[in-house]
């Protein structure tokens, strides 16, 4: 691209040394830089990446984007701006020419639900023949095909990298998870979305955000940020049970849906009916009522569903053929996934590290539960992260017949210090400190009896441990298939 249209873009910049005519790619590793590319310095929370330009240039680069004037050794650009992650949004937008302008683009946020949602509308739009891409927790899924990613929403480059890739394999619609931490940090400047959907806020992340307020009004700019174009097609679904809606509903001049279970909403379900392994329930909708049977456990699910169903809608979807399509749906991966297993004991895998969401894990397995059968409940949580919420994560856990405090990922934090935290919540005594999260699944399957259930909380679909800053492969599944081989088999 031309230098000069694509630093078009940005309107506060100093220049110095010889701008290059082009540059064939941007970058914000060093690593990753390409002979005639561009490196933007990103100051992170542990790096800085104005300490590598040298290596940029060693690499190729012929401009830098930089907060501050770098002494450097080689012929290469300092663009200096004020704030180097908003440039990066910005530059990263016209790089690859807007290409969320080309998509429906959906973007979810909220607390809890956000992976289940956006996986569900994925798997609908692709039962309903159309070419989806989805970005969030679980990784890039481009037509089928997973690719990692490092965070939840990724940076600003990333990102519109994902987009412009689903552009290019020609799909039809890009579902996005949108982060509180995306949010704050300008990781969506460029991203033009169609529906935005709200699914609750609970206590979590108030490390990064300091209160629930500023958490709340975070979530809010994905809102605001459809802008005030009323030409465009864009809608916004809310949960009406969650009294953060009518805040929301303020922010955007779009229609807005409604969906919910215990309030007037556009889109309603009643009678619902946990039973066979299955969820059923009766969705009103603004064109009639429907019966709906799925796969997907629990009351929590049926909201997820109830939002994509509105968002789907709101863009001119068959509701019969949503409905035909959510009966199909497979368990979203991690998210109350149950294990397969010969064992006499039923095991379900489960995300949730919030109270919210240990929550509603509990009382989506309640219904399957026999009179003289036990509930086990592993609960852990992240260490050096949000210990405010640590008591009342074990608190909500308490509903459970037994409850073993763990880790997920410790960091550099002391077991002792995580389940100590975790147990100023208990409010009854059947419960087992174990900081090693192998050894606290291994403990689950050795109290249990033919019968139980067990819910591994915390780590869902990850596949390892973060320990001080290195990760090590973790399977809740497979240690626990293993150690019930060894005491049912």
């Amino acid at each position: 691209m031309r230098v000069e249209e694509l630093l078009s873009a940005i309107p506060q910049k100093k220049i110095l040394g010889v701008l290059p005519s082009y540059i064939e790619d941007i970058a914000v590793d060093s690593r990753a830089v390409q002979p005639q590319g561009a490196f933007i310095c990103i100051k992170g929370y542990t790096v800085d990446g104005h300490d590598y330009a040298q290596k940029a240039v060693d690499a190729g680069a012929t401009l830098l984007v930089v907060e501050r004037e770098l002494q450097l050794v080689g012929n290469v650009a300092q663009l200096i701006v004020p704030s180097t992650e908003r440039a990066l949004g910005l530059l990263s937008a016209r790089f690859f020419g807007y290409p969320s302008e080309e998509l429906l683009m959906i973007g979810v946020t909220g607390t809890n639900g956000k992976t289940s949602v956006t996986g569900i509308l994925h798997n609908i739009l692709m039962g309903l023949g159309k070419k989806s891409a989805l970005a969030g927790t679980i990784g890039f899924n481009l037509n089928g095909t997973l690719y990692e990613s490092a965070n939840t929403t990724s940076d600003a480059l990333s990102t519109q990298q994902m987009i412009y890739r689903a552009k290019e394999e020609r799909c039809d619609a890009m579902v996005m998870e949108v982060s509180s931490h995306g949010l704050a940090l300008g990781r969506l400047a460029g991203v033009d979305y169609d529906v935005a959907i709200f699914t609750n806020l609970t206590h979590d992340h108030l490390d990064f955000h300091g209160t629930m307020e500023a958490y709340g009004n975070t979530k809010g700019l994905l809102f605001a940020q459809l802008g005030q174009d009323l030409r465009k097609d864009k809608h916004v679904v809310l949960n009406a049970d969650d009294d953060w809606s009518a805040h929301y509903e303020m922010l955007t001049p779009f229609p807005v849906w409604t969906y919910g279970l215990h309030s007037d909403a556009d889109f309603h379900a009643s009678n619902c009916r946990y039973e066979d392994g299955m969820t059923h329930f009766t969705m009103q909708t603004p064109e009639g009522s429907y019966d709906v049977s799925m796969y997907l456990l629990g009351e929590f699910n049926v909201y997820n569903v109830l939002a994509a169903t509105a968002a789907l809608y709101a863009r001119q979807f068959s509701l019969f053929e949503i409905v035909q399509q959510i009966e199909q749906l497979p368990p979203v991966k991690g998210r109350m996934e149950k294990v397969h297993t010969d064992l006499p004991i039923q095991i379900f895998i489960d995300y949730a590290h919030t109270p919210d969401a240990i929550e509603k894990a509990i009382n989506a397995a309640l219904p399957y539960k026999g009179e003289n059968s036990k509930l086990i409940f592993l609960i852990g949580t992240g260490g050096n992260r949000d210990k405010s919420k640590r008591p009342t994560m074990a608190a909500k856990a308490s509903v459970a017949d037994y409850v073993i405090l763990t880790t997920d990922d410790p960091r550099y934090e002391e077991y002792s210090s995580i389940t100590g935290d975790l147990a100023k919540g208990m409010l009854h005594e059947q419960y087992a400190c174990i900081g090693d999260r192998a050894e606290a699944v291994r403990h689950a399957i050795h109290i249990a009896e033919a019968g139980d259930i067990i819910i591994f909380a915390g780590k869902g679909h990850e596949d390892y441990q973060i320990i001080e800053n290195t990760k090590y492969p973790h399977s809740d599944a497979e240690i626990a298939i293993a150690e019930g081989k060894v005491k049912f088999v």
